[in-house]
């Protein structure tokens, strides 16, 4: 049975995008540890108490950090209202009925390993491809601002964000300035552009930029020759549903991009000689790949070169 929360946080910010959308700036009330305190890419857990119905007590559920180590303020979160839930007890239903004054639940240690220490390292100085789907933007964000805290170039820094509608297009104005201002690669894109006309950017799925003519403007946006986007000059972290990461994985094994995940590598029977280049942070349970499709696992170790 859930226990009641005992809040140890408050919300001092709240930036709703829209209803089901908001940046959620938590304080923890006890100080945070000196220096770099979390590695960018982790995750918190935050919980609230069901006020709606108390008998449910309280909920947890891990979220990435957008903010940086150096922000001492405050933690922030970017969050959506899931439209479906699994559970009976939903963290962003009770999370969303909250407000800048109110009391929520922090776990203080921050964890996770889809960072780049965790990934690729710090010292790799390939392109870094890092796709989002709605919210699994806030990883990156978190990522890109502790670089540049820290004098790192980000000009082969190239953030993929796919989402519904515009209005979803969290931290915009931040990475458009990013953009101008130290050379970020930003490519925001709109899967459902009928739903707001003013819209003249890109369309589809973040993950349809790695079809033909997404890749063509890879390459042309990281100055590399066409048809060289591969491992040997990228490398791609994905953040998100089961769709985004699936698709991919599919659409860049052909370019030679090999995927971190064990599971998917003992199904695949790929060599430990052969480095990972593709990494994933997933926010849901589904399979990102079907592993007992045959036919989808022979295709993709022919795209890979198993064969």
């Amino acid at each position: 049975m859930a226990k009641v929360l005992e809040p140890n946080a408050t919300i001092i910010g709240k930036i709703d995008l829209s209803e089901e959308l908001s940046i959620f700036k938590v304080a923890l009330d006890e100080e945070l540890p000196e220096g770099d305190w979390f590695v960018p890419g982790q995750y918190m857990v935050i919980g609230v108490n069901n006020l709606v119905e108390p008998d449910l007590a309280g909920v947890q559920r891990p979220m990435s950090i957008a903010s940086e180590p150096a922000e001492r303020g405050h933690v922030e979160f970017y969050i959506r209202r899931v439209a479906r839930p699994e559970s009976k007890n939903p963290l962003t239903h009770s999370l969303f009925r909250l407000s800048e004054g109110d009391r929520v639940f922090l776990r203080p240690k921050p964890k996770g390993h889809f960072t780049i220490p965790g990934t690729v390292g710090l010292e790799d100085d390939r392109c870094r491809i890092y796709v989002s789907a709605g919210t699994g933007l806030a990883p990156f964000v978190s990522i890109v601002r502790d670089d540049l805290r820290h004098g790192r170039s980000v000009t082969k820094t190239c953030i993929i964000h796919g989402v519904s509608r515009s209005g979803d297009l969290g931290y915009r104005e931040e990475l458009e300035q990013l953009s101008q201002e130290h050379g970020l690669v930003y490519i925001p894109t709109v899967s459902r552009p009928t739903e707001c006309p003013d819209w003249s950017g890109r369309t589809g799925r973040a993950e349809d930029c790695f079809k033909p003519d997404g890749l063509e403007l890879l390459e042309s946006s990281l100055s590399l020759s066409a048809g060289t986007f591969g491992p040997d000059q990228a490398v791609v972290l994905v953040c998100g549903l089961q769709g985004t990461i699936g698709q991919s994985i599919l659409r860049l094994a052909g370019r030679g991009f090999v995927p971190a995940e064990k599971k998917i590598r003992k199904a695949l029977d790929i060599p430990e000689t052969r480095p990972a280049s593709l990494f994933f942070e997933q926010y849901d349970s589904d399979p990102v790949i079907d592993l007992e499709d045959q036919q989808v696992v022979a295709r993709l170790r022919a795209d890979l070169g198993l064969e």
